[in-house]
């Protein structure tokens, strides 16, 4: 007679196993059979348009709304599944939300300790103050800090007990943009001192890829790929990625004998029949001096580069993303060459 072996434990903090969420009323569920592994230790960004389904998954996560199917484990333990449900207060997860929920009525030393249990409150306290930059402002009333100080108040009181994983619902929406890039790279740099696991949920592509160490995209309920930043945006997996995830232009034609050709250039490719060509505007070069097969149709100067808009002879426009020389004009007549593409099965 043989004894299973038991399921040995992963390095996966945080799992969702094919989650199902449906709201009362809704027409389409806004998860449908997601799932999705967070590593210890590792900073997940969970990216997506409006009404991918991206909050809702971090509210099943941290407790707030129940699944109808599928299982969630977080450091091993089911807390989500089939006739189980454990309360959020009791899942190990801080939670830092898109307003910061800071207790008007406390000062930064009491929102930090709230929770906390007393023996060893003003201890650690002094700890995650220390931590997040804040040490000595533990008398101060929430309305006399900064935006990003209040941020800082809302991830300490998340990182005071301890948990095994921060969930984080944009939040830096409420900063502007000068102090949002100031104080993302301040919470990553703690969050990874810490050694804290962390998922982020943000409609920022930016945000997402500057500040994470995988992101997960989003689209109509589902994970559509995880990947790298890097790997994500050099090898988005459909032309819908490419085209979410930064600027891209997209061109059709036809796969035929290993190549698909464009007015821009002709890139290798298996694919017989239609075909998609997605291009960056950083891989596209401008020049003048060579037979034209363009004319410049606009220029946004944003100081250190530049995004030429070129009309292509076949009526189609492209983008270059160029620095800020030399100075384009509307009406210059340029070549236009793109160094490299993806190509996509397109429709049949």
């Amino acid at each position: 007679m043989t004894q299973d072996t038991p399921t040995p434990p992963t390095n996966d903090l945080v799992e969702l196993r094919d989650v199902t969420v449906t709201y009362p009323g809704a027409t389409s569920p806004a998860l449908l059979g997601m799932s999705l592994a967070v590593t210890e230790g590792e900073f997940l960004a969970i990216l997506g348009p409006s009404g991918s389904g991206k909050t809702t998954a971090l509210r099943a996560i941290a407790g707030f709304e129940h699944i109808q199917s599928g299982e969630i484990h977080i450091n091993d333990q089911l807390v989500a599944g089939a006739n189980r449900h454990v309360d959020p207060e009791r899942r190990r997860v801080g939670m830092v939300f898109q307003d910061y929920a800071l207790f008007p009525h406390k000062t930064v030393a009491g929102n930090v300790a709230y929770g906390l249990n007393r023996s060893k409150g003003e201890a650690r306290v002094g700890e995650v103050l220390e931590l997040v930059g804040l040490t000595g402002l533990g008398d101060r009333m929430p309305n006399e800090l900064s935006g990003g100080q209040q941020q800082r108040v809302a991830l300490a009181r998340a990182l005071a007990p301890e948990p095994d994983v921060i969930l984080l619902d944009e939040p830096f929406s409420n900063l502007d943009a000068n102090l949002r890039d100031r104080v993302r790279r301040e919470l990553r740099l703690i969050l990874t001192e810490t050694r804290t696991t962390a998922v982020l949920v943000t409609h920022d592509q930016e945000e997402a890829l500057a500040t994470s160490d995988l992101v997960a995209v989003m689209y109509k309920g589902r994970v559509v790929q995880v990947d790298s930043p890097a790997e994500l945006y050099t090898k988005p997996s459909d032309p819908w990625i490419a085209d979410f995830l930064g600027d891209a232009d997209i061109l059709t034609t036809t796969g035929h004998r290993g190549y698909a050709e464009t007015a821009v250039g002709r890139f290798k490719t298996d694919l017989k029949g239609p075909v998609v060509v997605v291009v960056r505007p950083e891989d596209v070069q401008l020049s003048v001096g060579e037979t034209p097969n363009a004319v410049v149709a606009r220029t946004d100067f944003f100081g250190h580069d530049q995004l030429v808009t070129v009309a292509l002879h076949g009526g189609s426009r492209i983008r270059s993303r160029i620095g800020p020389r030399p100075n384009y004009q509307s009406g210059d007549r340029v070549r236009v060459r793109a160094i490299r593409a993806r190509v996509y099965p397109g429709r049949t």
